[in-house]
């Protein structure tokens, strides 16, 4: 079988690159962290990672296979340009996004996101943020192909790659693809930083 081809994402594949990730990261230790509840997973879920496109698909960062089926959301370093969000929150206001949230649930997807950034080294690099394929698409390795259209960025550019991952099992499968763990954390859940040069 014939691997489809990679492509870069555009608004047009946000429901398609959402509805995956919603799908691949039902059981994620981070994702069932900050949304516990089966009945508002959906929701809430699709709101994360739809704010996670809209902030990133002016990058020509998002990495997608197969119609949206395994998706890569990278985040360049600091520094490289990108086309401003039109709905971008000013300075100390909740995005549309996060207004959805209630304050438990916003508290919980803050707190994560300042611990992760906490720990993330200072240099620059590029960020592999999420890397999900869609259950009825898994074992095809597209996972690791649009990982490795973000990786050849990354040389391009002569910087290494970095991800989190909280998932005890994706520790190995990251490594036996040539990443290494260059630190941990432990709350509020456990996760570890991984490096690829």
């Amino acid at each position: 079988m014939t691997t489809p081809e990679i492509t870069i994402a555009t608004p047009a594949d946000r429901d398609a690159v959402v509805g995956c990730l919603v799908a691949a990261f039902v059981k994620d230790p981070v994702l069932r962290y900050l949304f516990p509840d089966d009945g508002t997973y959906p929701f809430y879920a699709a709101t994360f990672f739809g704010h996670l496109f809209d902030k990133r698909v002016q990058r020509s960062s998002i990495w997608t296979i197969g119609g949206g089926a395994s998706v890569a959301i990278w985040e360049p370093p600091a520094g490289q340009p990108a086309q401003p969000l039109v709905n971008a929150p000013a300075a100390g206001h909740r995005s549309p996004e996060e207004a959805r949230y209630p304050a438990d649930v916003l508290a919980r997807v803050q707190g994560y996101e300042e611990a992760v950034h906490a720990a993330l080294p200072t240099f620059p690099f590029w960020y592999l943020g999420v890397l999900g394929t869609h259950p009825d698409s898994a074992g095809r390795g597209w996972g690791r192909a649009v990982m490795r259209a973000g990786l050849d960025r990354a040389a391009a550019d002569g910087l290494p790659a970095v991800l989190e991952t909280s998932n005890p099992a994706n520790v190995e499968l990251y490594r036996r693809a040539g990443w290494e763990v260059l630190g941990s954390m432990t709350e509020p859940v456990p996760t570890w930083i991984m490096r690829q040069r």
